[in-house]
């Protein structure tokens, strides 16, 4: 048994199919002259059965996961077309080493330069630059790509990695679940994974070294264990818990029409959180009553330039037709931090999510958020959207941020552009000088809603990404809750609402503190929405009030959850 990182929940069990690329040896003689011009032309067929490849691969990838989650497919044609890469490994041809040895070591320094920065989203992006560069060499070599089109019934998926284009393969009529040794949960199979609502843990280190082809595997993402060729015993008892689960999401799925309202009447507005339009299926099936936050900066992502306004007009009014007429609060261009866009040249920073991100870098470049906010106006003429503002800290950039909304909403008018001239806008509250002066800046927005993932990791001075102190990390800490309600005070104290898009929303025992401290609306991932809908509709606000006040006054975070847990219990 061992555990990793829950990429998507669920339980799976299966037998293994272990995914492990063919061997093959990379040349290591030199060349005869008179061999050159052959191998720049088996190099150069190369590329092109790549391209033709991943054309094909990107057309079933928007099939089956939408057009978005396909655009990862585009940069990959553009890293098997890139001329730089191109050159280099024609002039290391023409120096005499064969064409797959030139390719090989080309696609490896790239690779270890991309490796060496401190950035985790271009860390990441080493996977794709690896993924085409075998698909290339293997290509050059004659050797046929791992497919996983072709696997049994009831198979769960283990290997190093899951590149794009082998997630993309998964047929989910075959395929229950899958490992990885690597991977987190911003990787790009994590994110297909939950989007195909497929169980998956990544990170697990071991899987391949402890997994045989053929072994059963039980695949517990809910309490983030595996267990290999477990004894009959444990396999009932994980059949009987699946049996539970599939039951149990049967009578969660009865609750997607109905409001999420306490016992005694009170109501909360649950949404979802998304990345693409693609997410809205699953925001629609499991009953969003609209999406919290769209985190827009997968539009910038995977790709060479930056979307033009007509890309992003596309994408945001195709969520806000998806959604109909329910809320859709639009983020604008979250960058830095943890993630960056190689085109932008980014500095590199000594405290990235203390630096240059968000909307200090879209203050530096007007024309990214001008760009991006001419879009959302735009769409917000065929939806209800709203925008949100990330990482602001004072009533300055506050008021700053609305002047800019202002002119370009006269700009569009001077155009003869219809947008809905009534867009609210607020901004996300993730940092604690934000929490600090809540009762000033509610009177410059509309809404505020709280990001807990990086308020929790600025309010304890906790890094989220640092094994060493992951322990310290906890949202339930009696700092962050207090942070929360004061927010929630500030807003309700000048009649406006306050939501959560945090990863804190979509935890339902956790809810039921949000809900006594009167939070507004929850946005989470779309598959807890019917849990956290079912646990608030089956306690009383009056009940719940008690409780959160009582929370917030408690010393230290044990003592949180010991109360939270015993009023669990008696309710």
């Amino acid at each position: 048994m061992f555990s990793g990182i829950i990429a998507s929940s669920g339980v799976a069990i299966g037998k293994a199919f272990v995914l492990k690329e063919a061997e093959f040896q990379i040349s290591d003689g030199v060349l005869d002259s008179s061999e050159v011009d052959a191998n720049i032309a088996r190099f150069k067929d190369a590329i092109a059965k790549t391209v033709e490849q991943l054309e094909a691969i990107r057309d079933k990838a928007a099939a089956k996961l939408g057009e978005e989650e396909a655009e990862v497919f585009e940069g990959h044609i553009l890293v098997a077309t890139d001329e730089e890469l191109e050159e280099e490994v024609v002039e290391a041809i023409k120096g005499l080493k064969p064409a797959d040895a030139a390719l090989s070591e080309t696609i490896a320094t790239n690779v270890a330069m991309l490796a060496e920065l401190d950035d985790p989203y271009l860390r990441e992006r080493v996977a794709d630059i690896k993924d085409v560069g075998r698909r290339m060499v293997k290509n050059l070599l004659g050797i046929d790509m791992a497919s996983l089109e072709d696997v049994a019934h009831g198979t769960i998926i283990i290997a190093d990695d899951l590149t794009p284009s082998e997630t993309s393969q998964i047929d989910l009529e075959r395929v229950w679940g899958f490992i990885t040794n690597i991977g987190g949960r911003t990787s790009h199979s994590a994110i297909m994974a939950r989007s195909l609502e497929l169980p998956a843990i990544v990170g697990a280190k071991v899987a391949t070294d402890c997994i045989q082809n053929g072994d059963t595997v039980v695949l517990d993402a809910i309490n983030n264990k595996v267990l290999v060729n477990p004894d009959q015993s444990a396999i009932d008892s994980y059949k009987t818990l699946q049996a539970q689960l599939d039951e149990e999401r049967k009578e969660l799925s009865k609750l997607k029409d109905l409001p999420c309202t306490t016992v005694d009447g009170k109501q909360f507005e649950i949404c979802s959180n998304i990345g693409t339009v693609k997410d809205t299926e699953g925001a629609n099936r499991h009953g969003a009553e609209g999406v919290g936050l769209y985190r827009t900066e997968f539009l910038f992502m995977d790709r060479t330039q930056m979307p033009t306004e007509e890309e992003q007009f596309d994408a945001y009014k195709a969520v806000a037709e998806a959604m109909s007429d329910r809320p859709v609060v639009i983020r604008t261009l979250d960058i830095g931090g943890d993630k960056d866009l190689p085109y932008l040249d980014l500095p590199q920073e000594l405290n990235p999510f203390l630096g240059w991100r968000a909307i200090r870098m879209c203050f530096d470049k007007p024309e990214i958020l001008n760009t991006q906010l001419r879009a959302i106006l735009r769409a917000s003429a065929f939806g209800k959207l709203k925008i949100m503002f990330p990482m602001v800290i004072s009533v300055e950039e506050a008021r700053r941020l609305k002047q800019i909304v202002a002119d370009v909403k006269a700009e569009l008018t001077s155009e003869g552009i219809a947008f809905d001239d009534t867009v609210e806008v607020g901004i996300m509250v993730e940092t604690p000088a934000a929490v600090m002066v809540a009762d000033l800046l509610i009177q410059e927005m509309d809404f505020f809603s709280i990001g807990t993932n990086d308020l929790t990791q600025y309010i304890l001075a906790v890094d989220r990404g640092n094994e060493m102190i992951a322990d310290m990390y906890d949202p339930m800490a009696p700092a962050v809750l207090r942070a929360i309600k004061r927010v929630i005070d500030c807003s309700h104290e000048a009649g406006k609402w306050t939501g959560m898009c945090g990863e804190m929303a979509g935890d339902e025992h956790a809810s039921l503190i949000l809900a006594g401290l009167g939070l507004d609306e929850f946005s989470m991932s779309a598959t807890s929405i019917p849990r956290v809908k079912k646990v608030l509709r089956s306690h009383k606000y009056e009940e719940l009030k008690v409780m959160a006040e009582a929370a917030v006054n408690q010393p230290t975070t044990e003592d949180v959850k010991a109360l939270l847990n015993d009023f669990i219990a008696r309710h």
